[in-house]
């Protein structure tokens, strides 16, 4: 193929391929491309150029070089959308790559060079562009939220549909900037515009402290993936007319976290929906700091969905009023009494003042795991559980269409085929036996329950299910939504589906976010804009290989030293190397490892090779109890002597760990992921600093990827997530990859005493590490299974020169 031949991506193709090797190395085509056709220290190796994947691409031959003369050009009289993209693309180029471009007002675009021009055919500019050379720009195509975005030698053109087909375009443009450094753009054709209108992420209301994080994600990772719709579940905001209910709210976070508990259960044992306890951090969060989240995601062209739950999921509501609650004498009661009038003063007061804050155009009102007991509630007791659930939507659903505001709420209750047909029978962790409601009735669904109302389906590992909410009337979106579901392409096109939102149900922060969802919210963003449709095989690659250290450095906003061009320079660890490559402990196979220097996103190493160590290869040590035989549980004195700005560990472990969600521990994110061991810094004045070594955070298995790697619990939420490993990057250490291959992890730990020679490091295995437990119990679990941390290289970034 020739650097002159266009390439276009075909869904079609992509079906029918059947080889996962081969479909991978399409998605990849564009990129080695690239690659081969321009020189090495412009263009990594292996990068998708922009993702999701565009509906139709074409490569040029032309670069767009990047630098202080280029201009972003905008017209005489320009609109606010003009002026905002112009301003998005300066501080983009000026903070994350050091370049610094101006905006320059013209009438024409005939005479500029190396330009940028972005908009709708509201701009003049634009409409003359695309007049000069004959693109199609309707409503029909590329249509509502799409755009063109050619890459010329000179002139880079973003034009779209609408406003956000704009801002997409410009989305795509900063992808494309990544993988040129913020220096050159490839010559690119692209055409592009959503599969489906709703294109969500579900997740809790950020803590005060993770406000700042809360933005990042919003602007460098929903809307870089064209996400558009956020729903927040915001139950802890200051209520100035009901500041009992915030303090209740204080009371039963503190009650989560000193106890030890993900939830509460009832007076007698029986079981509570889950606390969600973490939302906010257990804080209380400033209506102006809600103000300030709305209007930021706004900015990025997101519609905040307020989720609000009513009727169950109500501990934020009810500590205080327990007056309220359905089961009399609970002491954290989670639903209200439908029964009771002043449940609804309370409820739609809460509501005013969330929506005076947040002028919603929809709220989601929740409405899921209705676990109360019946017969308990003296106002309920003998009353049909099914006209009470509807009495209570149609309330609510009244309310918020007195304001001009959709209702949606998650189905669960509105199928028997999900929560049993009639009272369903429980028992208390004491072995009491109780009922708890199952499903509304059929006839109570079609007649009271508004069919406007937009239902989120988490049951969507049956399809049957999604055609029942079909035959029903509803609207419908896959909520929980998971790559691994399957039959995609066919299942949107049999019902009325427009769209899906992944969720997220721990605290909004960069380590849940980032050990547990990276690849989740990828894959459905793919899922959710292109038609160009990827299976978990190829995304795991993709996340891995690609993605995940742009997406590392867009979640921590932090300078890192070996990124800014200072020296990367190896440290000799092989006189403590104790594991030769033909070790069978474990099954670890290294015996094609390579030697010599390897390089990953600007780390290098130097492997040693096992010939001048005595066979060996790696340092390692042991984690769990039974390899001890075998191997040590401390390797120490791995000498440094200098003052440097991090520590680079090149390093992998035997076999794989279990990285749990982090709802399992909400006490204590951190342990929900196996914590192998760590490395201790001694720093020249005696000083410690401990550096974890977590599966799934920063180290993964030798032989990562591959069957062992998928998500098979299709619509479950739960599942662990060995795909990557958040804080490092993969890096090939075989000598035969193909055949043998071998991968190890490039972690770098940012020094915190500069201006301190740090003297040494160590290595260390756990013993006895235990795993989070259960759900309900927090605490407790298994005991890890042996494991061996190792490490094949070592390098520091030296101090900069004055």
């Amino acid at each position: 193929m020739s650097n002159r031949e266009d390439i276009t991506l075909h869904a079609d193709l992509i079906r029918d391929t059947r080889s996962n090797k081969f479909r991978l190395f399409l998605l990849r085509a564009i990129a080695f491309l690239i690659f081969f056709c321009c020189p090495v220290s412009v263009w990594s190796t292996g990068k998708v150029l922009i993702f999701p994947i565009p509906q139709q691409v074409k490569l040029t031959t032309d670069t767009f070089v990047v630098n202080g003369n280029t201009s972003i050009l905008i017209p005489e009289n320009a609109g606010n959308q003009d002026v905002e993209l112009a301003r998005f693309l300066v501080r983009e180029l000026s903070d994350k790559y050091g370049v610094a471009v101006k905006t320059k007002t013209v009438a024409s675009i005939s005479e500029e060079r190396n330009v940028i021009l972005m908009g709708t055919l509201k701009n003049p500019l634009i409409r003359k562009y695309c007049k000069d050379h004959k693109l199609e720009l309707t409503k029909k195509n590329p249509g509502k939220e799409g755009y063109i975005l050619h890459v010329k030698s000179n002139l880079i053109v973003i034009a779209g549909w609408d406003d956000a087909g704009a801002f997409y375009g410009l989305q795509s443009l900063r992808q494309l900037l990544m993988v040129g450094s913020g220096k050159v753009v490839q010559g690119i054709q692209v055409t592009d515009w959503p599969n489906l209108p709703f294109r969500g992420i579900r997740i809790y209301v950020p803590g005060p402290e993770n406000i700042t994080f809360f933005k990042r994600f919003v602007q460098d990772f929903m809307a870089l993936y064209k996400y558009n719709k956020v729903i927040l579940e915001v139950i802890s905001m200051r209520l100035d007319r009901h500041p009992e209910v915030n303090a209740g709210w204080i009371d039963f976070s503190k009650q989560i976290q000193y106890s030890r508990l993900n939830s509460t259960e009832g007076p007698n044992g029986e079981l509570k929906d889950s606390s969600h306890s973490d939302a906010g951090d257990g804080c209380i969060i400033e209506k102006e700091e809600v103000k300030d989240m709305v209007a930021f995601a706004n900015s990025n062209y997101l519609e905040v969905i307020p989720e609000i739950p009513s009727l169950t999921h109500g501990y934020y509501l009810l500590t205080r009023h327990p007056e309220l609650a359905e089961y009399p004498n609970d002491k954290y009661p989670d639903t209200y009494c439908p029964s009771n009038p002043a449940s609804y003063d309370l409820m739609f007061d809460v509501y005013d003042e969330y929506v005076e804050v947040m002028k919603p155009e929809m709220v989601q009102i929740g409405h899921d795991e209705w676990c109360v007991p019946l017969g308990i509630c003296p106002r309920c007791n003998g009353k049909d559980y099914s006209e009470l659930f509807a009495q209570d939507i149609g309330k609510i659903h009244t309310y918020f269409s007195d304001k001009g505001i959709r209702v949606a709420m998650w189905g669960d209750y509105l199928l028997e085929s999900v929560r049993g047909k009639g009272p369903q029978k429980m028992k208390t962790s004491s072995g009491m036996s109780y009922q708890v409601p199952g499903a509304i009735r059929p006839e109570i669904v079609k007649t009271y329950i508004p069919k406007d109302i937009l239902v989120f389906n988490w049951f969507w590992g049956d399809t049957g299910k999604e055609k029942e909410l079909e035959q029903l009337g509803f609207k419908q979106v896959y909520g929980n939504l998971k790559p691994n579901i399957s039959h995609w392409d066919e299942r949107i096109k049999q019902v009325d589906a427009i769209g899906g939102a992944p969720s997220s149900w721990a605290a909004t922060n960069e380590y849940n976010f980032g050990k547990d969802l990276i690849s989740d919210f990828l894959g459905c963003a793919n899922l959710l804009w292109s038609t160009h449709t990827i299976d978990q095989l190829e995304l795991g690659e993709i996340v891995r290989w690609e993605l995940i250290s742009s997406v590392r450095s867009d979640f921590k906003g932090k300078r890192i030293s070996s990124q800014d061009g200072d020296s990367v320079v190896p440290v000799d660890i092989s006189s403590h190397f104790n594991l030769a490559t033909n070790s069978s402990i474990l099954n670890i196979g290294l015996s094609a490892v390579k030697s010599g220097n390897v390089c990953r996103n600007k780390l290098s190493f130097s492997l040693s090779d096992p010939k001048n160590a005595r066979g060996n290869c790696v340092i390692a040590v042991a984690s769990g109890d039974h390899v001890t035989n075998a191997l040590p549980l401390t390797v120490d004195k791995i000498s440094i002597n200098d003052d440097v700005s991090s520590l680079i560990f090149l390093q992998a472990c035997a076999i794989s760990g279990d990285n749990k969600k982090a709802y399992f521990n909400i006490p204590d994110f951190f342990d929900t992921t196996d914590l192998l061991g760590w490395y201790e810094v001694v720093y020249e004045d005696g000083y410690k600093e401990i550096i974890p070594i977590q599966y799934g955070v920063n180290i993964l298995e030798w032989n990562p990827g591959g069957e062992k790697s998928l998500d098979k619990g299709e619509g479950v939420t739960g599942e662990s997530q060995n795909v990557y490993c958040y804080e490092a990057d993969p890096v090939a250490c075989s000598a035969d990859m193909k055949n043998a291959p071998i991968t190890f992890f490039a972690y770098e730990w940012v020094n915190k005493r500069y201006g301190k020679k740090i003297k040494e490091i160590s290595l260390n295995g756990t013993s006895g590490f235990v795993r989070a437990g259960g759900y309900l119990k927090a605490a407790g679990g298994i005991m890890a299974p042996d494991n061996a941390i190792m490490l094949r290289a070592l390098s520091v970034v030296k101090k900069r020169a004055n």
